[in-house]
C-alpha cells in the first residue's frame, strides 16, 4: 500500500476461514461463515482476527477495509487511535463494482447482491457509517479519483494530529 501503510481487508479473513473450513468461497458460504464467527465469538470476531494479524505484522500505520459494525470499530479503538472513513455509493453502483471484481464470493445476480447487502445491514454497517468521522462519495468517481480523495482526507487527519 502507498506511503508505508499496511492494508487489512476484513473480507479476506472471512474468505480464509471459509477455505480453512473446506467450504466453497462463494457468497452463500462466506456469508454463513461471517455470521457463524460472530455468533461464536461476538460481533467483533472478525475485527479481533484482524487485530491479531496487525499485531503480528508490527505495522503502526494500518488501513482496515471492510468494517461492518460498531462492535468492530470499538474493537479497533481498544488497540489504537482510529478514525473512520466511510465510502458510500448507491446499491446499483456497489453491485457494479462487486460484479466486476472477479472474486469467488461476489454476487452473481442483483438478487444475490441484495441479500448480501441486507445481511450487512443486519450486522450493523449502517450504524458504523453513521459514526464515521468523514464520508466520501464513490457514486461518480473513478478508482484513481476515489484514491486521491481518500488520500486527501487521511493526509488532513495526519496533519491535524501532528
Amino acid at each position: 500500500m502507498e506511503k508505508g501503510w499496511q492494508r487489512v481487508v476484513m473480507g479476506d479473513v472471512v474468505r480464509e476461514e471459509t477455505r480453512r473450513r473446506g467450504l466453497p468461497e462463494d457468497e452463500k458460504h462466506t456469508g454463513e461463515v461471517m455470521r457463524d464467527l460472530r455468533k461464536q465469538h461476538g460481533e467483533a470476531a472478525i475485527a479481533e482476527l484482524c487485530l491479531k494479524s496487525i499485531k503480528k505484522s508490527g505495522s503502526e500505520k494500518v488501513v482496515v477495509d471492510g468494517i461492518r459494525s460498531v462492535a468492530e470499530v470499538e474493537a479497533f479503538k481498544r488497540g489504537a487511535d482510529v478514525l473512520l472513513l466511510a465510502v458510500q455509493a448507491s446499491r446499483a453502483r456497489r453491485f457494479s463494482f462487486l460484479k466486476g471484481r472477479g472474486r469467488s464470493d461476489d454476487p452473481e445476480s442483483y438478487e444475490m447482491f441484495q441479500r448480501r447487502d441486507d445481511r450487512e445491514l443486519e450486522v450493523g454497517i449502517g450504524e458504523a457509517i453513521a459514526l464515521a468521522d468523514e464520508i466520501v462519495s464513490n457514486e461518480h468517481s473513478s478508482p484513481g479519483a476515489l484514491s486521491a480523495q481518500t488520500l486527501k482526507v487521511v493526509e488532513r487527519w495526519l496533519d491535524a494530529t501532528a
